[in-house]
């Protein structure tokens, strides 16, 4: 008996690429009316219903921003140094303490490491808003409020980073290749560092563009009163306070933000979907 084979006629491929085209075009609203508004003049801001694009285009929203920043009490550069600084070495931490963690979870031989995935795994229900009040509590006997070890620490805790990258280190590294290795002499360090991390790189970059996303654009709430301790993302705050008529400046601030979180992604993107479709293989 024949078997039917069913393949997708150049119509359906056409169909299917549409969709994903329009869709994509959707998701990427947001970052298009942002872009707009940020060169829109205060006459097309204030248009009631507002309009999508922008007509009369001016980079007076842009050239404003010295201006806006000048009466801050520290220079803007303050501020960009806090957030780079805070974000990338969060980041490397993060990555670091993760993919460790996540390396012994899965090659590990001890008594008890179920458990502890369990735990890891049963730490991803909760989120900042549950754990804001048990954290401060903590910050404030640990006396590093108002310091950047209260805006570091907590993303090095992250458990979902552990979870990313054990699973993919139960995918795509073979106890055979450790165990060949050990028998060349290496160590667990080198192991960790000559084996383990290239072969998991688009796990790791993976994490690193979820990380350095979430902390660079994170606000600290109660945690951070120090004017020269600020990051940016508390500056588009106050700018935006100031209404509808620095609606133009505000978005123009949140567009230059979204610069660095768009080359991260643009470094790590091709890596993303792998290390995402492999969250699912089990041991």
């Amino acid at each position: 008996m024949a078997v039917r084979r069913f393949t997708r006629s150049k119509w359906g491929d056409f169909i299917n690429v549409a969709f994903l085209v329009t869709a994509g075009l959707f998701t990427m609203l947001p970052l298009i009316y942002a872009v707009c508004t940020s060169f829109k003049p205060l006459d097309e801001l204030l248009i009631f219903p507002p309009r999508f694009f922008v007509r009369r285009p001016t980079l007076g929203n842009y050239m404003i921003l010295p201006d806006l920043m000048s009466s801050l009490k520290v220079p803007l550069s303050r501020y960009i140094f806090n957030s780079l600084f805070i974000s990338i070495v969060s980041t490397f931490f993060y990555i670091l303490i993760a993919t460790m963690a996540a390396f012994v979870l899965s090659k590990g031989k001890f008594k008890g490491k179920n458990v502890l995935f369990w735990i890891v795994q049963f730490a991803l229900m909760f989120n900042a808003y549950t754990l804001a009040i048990p954290r401060y509590l903590i910050f404030a006997k640990m006396n590093i409020i108002d310091t950047y070890w209260v805006e570091i620490l907590p993303h090095l805790a992250s458990t979902l980073g552990v979870f990313l990258a054990k699973q993919y280190i139960d995918g795509y590294i073979p106890n055979a290749l450790l165990e060949a290795a050990k028998i060349d002499g290496a160590s667990h360090y080198r192991v960790f560092w000559s084996i383990v991390m290239p072969v998991i790189k688009p796990a790791w970059l993976t994490l690193m563009l979820f990380a350095f996303r979430d902390i660079w654009a994170e606000v600290p709430n109660g945690t951070i009163f120090s004017e020269q301790l600020k990051t940016l993302p508390q500056i588009v705050t106050q700018i935006t306070a100031g209404g509808t008529a620095r609606a133009g400046s505000s978005m123009a601030v949140t567009v230059i933000m979204m610069i660095p979180p768009i080359l991260v992604f643009l470094i790590s993107q091709s890596n993303v979907v792998e290390a995402m479709s492999s969250a699912g293989i089990k041991e």
